[in-house]
């Protein structure tokens, strides 16, 4: 008799562990599956456009398929700097720029302020050590250097790159 008793006590109490093993699953892994749920919404961008949160586009914006605006250039005189280094064995520069500009209108504001332009632009070169313009690293901090003192010289600035039609470093 004492093991029916002890069968029927066991049986109970082994189906109510399965259910709060359940409960402690649902507990655990309904948060879990949410927040992976919203993390993917966030993440494709679906859930901020929900919330008002996504960045709208000007009516005037290139759609996906439209080809993009010809870009603008500028000509820059070619510039010959002397490079700060070894004074018993000058090293020079000699590079012609050109300056792309976003819009038309920016044209005539680099060309205005051309000679604080070429000033800075020789300037800089002229402070430049030989070293620290070897490959292609050297070039594009050049490059990144130019753009931002184009910025500066030229109100409203506008000068989008700087690119290189002619280099030479002797």
């Amino acid at each position: 008799m004492s093991t029916a008793v002890a069968l029927e006590e066991a049986t109970p109490a082994g189906e109510g562990a399965a259910k709060g093993g359940r409960k402690k699953l649902l507990v655990i892994a309904l948060p879990v599956l949410l927040v992976l749920v919203a993390g993917g919404l966030w993440f494709s961008g679906v859930l901020p456009r929900m919330l008002g949160l996504a960045h709208e586009q000007p009516h005037g914006a290139q759609h996906e398929n439209a080809p993009p605006a010809a870009p603008i250039y500028v000509e820059v005189p070619e510039l010959v700097a002397n490079l700060n280094g070894n004074p018993r064995r000058p090293a020079y520069i000699k590079v012609k720029p050109r300056l792309e500009v976003a819009k038309q209108e920016d044209v005539a504001r680099v060309q205005t302020a051309m000679p604080r332009l070429l000033d800075m632009f020789q300037t800089f070169l002229r402070e430049t050590r030989p070293e620290e313009l070897r490959g292609s690293a050297g070039i594009h901090r050049l490059r990144e250097e130019l753009i931002s003192r184009a910025n500066i010289a030229v109100p409203g600035g506008g000068v989008t790159d700087v690119l290189f039609t002619e280099m030479l470093i002797q």
